[in-house]
């Protein structure tokens, strides 16, 4: 969601900012645009196309200085007027990440003010208080931390100004910037993937950083104006697997990479120990003797992973668990419990939801937390005591495939570490069974032919409906999710035993009902549930595993997965559901890694 690329260089930088905002396509956007200096001046170039239309924009212009943006539209449609970057005064130009709560009054202070509002945005309001303070002092640093203290909300901005053709100013509030460094240039961008191939070296800045760079420095300060130090990384090689290769969309890809994403987070943890509490921190067997129940807090693919963990974490460890969306869950009256553990998930550590409720649970009272989160150096996991980061590598697809397996994971081992140190007894085939794990995903995989065969007919429907019972309904819900995120199909879940209690009565020849029907203690009942289905004319797809005797018919299709690997088995019934939403997609044409109106990363509320 949303992308920020700034640059100050000894050479022409326009190529570094327009490739920049192409390695953050991934991240959803509805506009995009540039400021740069030409003669002096600054140029703004904008389009609600794509960023190859910039690219052609840009070509004739020559500039060591720019900002760029791509943004996913929240306050205002996705116009030209709204894209940034915002100008005041043909002297300040800027790019904002985020959202500002209290930009109507702000707007409304600076229009008696005299500054003109040409858009409908938040942004602009940054832009014209910015200027405001940079006309008394002149001093675009100083005009950026006065304008901090009066704003509101969680945001990330890059901003310059035509009086200073070295210098680019950036913020941190609650949205990722990072610094990037490279030969005699420098960056500041909100992913340091965007600039990978041109800076050597990065600096994640904290909550309430400011910083200033320019083609050979950098300084960054505090709130209150102090310069400090922050840690200097090395920028791996990110340019490795973003390449398609046979693939024809990263999501499918992404898809046929989590048997290596799941051995990848296996991989860093000893066979012998791989249920030690020492995974999570150095802190974790001592806070894990002290909890007494567990609150899990995530949005989207993420909060279906938790709903997963759920049945793991009480049946497995005898602990109660509750899963709650962070978005509700910060605006309602809770009760606090000090000896719960609070669990965020996140593939970003970003989500700005999650975050939300993480810092909001941790106002409460609970102390003991944990992160399970894809990025090392993101936000959320700074800013809880314990850790999970799963191996899942860049995800590129907006609609998640590997992140969401990997998080299963990390789930599962803390399921069974916490059995482990309350003395629980726990499956002898536990480890063997998670080991086998990327062998199982692979097999399915191989399935991958037929189910194409049902996603030609699933592509000519407008409806479906998902059905799971016990630890599967999450799964049938994460199925939902991808077909309607990808395909545009509307699609529902429900557990299998709800059916008669209204969502029957959807079921028509035009609602394909698609069933999770593993070999387990509700295989009988479920097959009942089918029957419903198929005395009211519905079609059934069904999802088996070996021996559960469900055989194909003129109105039921079954697909026999490979093996049933117990509590793991949701992990390998999810990838066979994602293959069915990706290559439904494919068939209707739609935009498979950019689907339209979402983002990547969502780092708004």
């Amino acid at each position: 969601m949303c992308g920020i690329v700034a640059a100050v260089s000894k050479i022409n930088i326009i190529d570094a900012l327009t490739n920049g905002l192409q390695r953050l396509e991934y991240r959803g956007y509805d506009s995009c645009g540039i400021a740069i200096l030409n003669n002096n001046e600054l140029l703004r170039l904008r389009t609600t196309n794509r960023i190859n239309d910039l690219i052609e924009q840009s070509k004739p212009y020559i500039s060591n200085i720019g900002i760029a943006h791509t943004r996913w539209a929240t306050h205002g449609k996705p116009t030209t007027d709204n894209a940034h970057p915002h100008f005041s005064n043909n002297r300040i130009a800027l790019v904002h990440n985020g959202i500002i709560e209290n930009f109507e009054l702000l707007r409304e202070e600076l229009t008696k003010k005299g500054y003109n509002f040409i858009s409908q945005t938040d942004t602009e309001v940054m832009a014209h208080l910015i200027d405001y303070y940079y006309e008394q002092s002149n001093d675009l640093v100083s005009a950026v931390t006065k304008s901090a203290k009066e704003l509101k909300g969680a945001y990330a901005i890059a901003v310059f100004s035509s009086d200073n053709p070295n210098l680019v100013v950036g913020a941190r509030f609650g949205s990722p910037l990072v610094i990037g460094l490279g030969h005699n240039e420098n960056f500041l961008v909100s992913d340091i993937m965007a600039i990978s191939d041109r800076a050597n070296k990065a600096i994640y800045l904290e909550e309430g950083d400011i910083v200033s760079i320019t083609h050979n420095s950098y300084q960054i300060f505090d709130k209150a104006g102090n310069e400090i130090k922050r840690e200097i990384k090395d920028v791996k090689s990110l340019n490795q697997n973003v390449d398609l290769g046979p693939y024809a969309h990263y999501m499918q890809k992404e898809i046929f990479e989590q048997p290596t994403a799941i051995s990848d987070t296996l991989s860093c943890i000893d066979a012998q120990n791989m249920f030690s509490p020492e995974i999570f921190g150095q802190d974790a067997k001592e806070i894990f003797t002290k909890i007494d129940s567990i609150l899990i807090l995530a949005c989207g693919t993420s909060y279906y992973s938790g709903c997963t963990a759920k049945y793991w974490l009480e049946s497995v460890a005898g602990i109660p668990a509750n899963v709650e969306i962070a978005s509700e869950y910060r605006y309602r009256e809770s009760v606090p419990n000090p000896n719960q553990l609070v669990i965020a998930v996140s593939q970003s550590g970003e989500t700005a939801d999650t975050l939300a409720a993480l810092r909001h649970a941790k106002n409460l009272g609970h102390n003991y937390t944990l992160s399970i989160c894809n990025a090392s150096t993101s936000s959320m996991v700074q800013e809880t005591k314990l850790t999970f980061l799963t191996k899942a590598g860049r995800e590129i697809g907006v609609a998640s495939t590997k992140a969401f397996t990997t998080q299963l994971v990390a789930f599962y081992i803390l399921a069974h570490s916490l059995a482990v140190l309350k003395n629980k007894t726990i499956d002898k085939n536990a480890i063997q069974n998670l080991q086998h794990l990327p062998s199982a995903v692979q097999a399915v995989l191989a399935l991958e032919p037929a189910i194409i065969s049902w996603s030609e007919t699933f592509a000519k429907k407008e409806h479906a409906l998902f059905l799971g019972r016990g630890m599967y309904y999450p799964i049938a819900l994460e199925g939902a999710l991808k077909l309607k995120e990808i395909t545009y199909i509307h699609a529902e879940a429900y557990p299998a035993g709800e059916l008669k209690h209204g969502p029957l009565a959807l079921v028509t020849e035009d609602m394909p009902v698609v069933t999770i029907a593993p070999n387990d203690a509700l295989l009988e009942k479920l097959k009942s549930n089918i029957q419903e289905v198929q005395a009211r004319g519905g079609e059934m797809y069904v999802f088996a595993d070996a021996n559960s005797q469900i055989n194909n018919s003129q109105d039921l299709h079954v697909i026999t997965l490979p093996e049933n690997l117990g509590l793991l088995s949701p992990i390998v019934h999810v990838v066979a559901l994602q293959l069915l939403a990706y290559h439904t997609a494919v068939a209707r044409g739609t935009d498979v890694d950019k689907p339209r109106n979402l983002a990547k990363s969502v780092t708004v509320e």
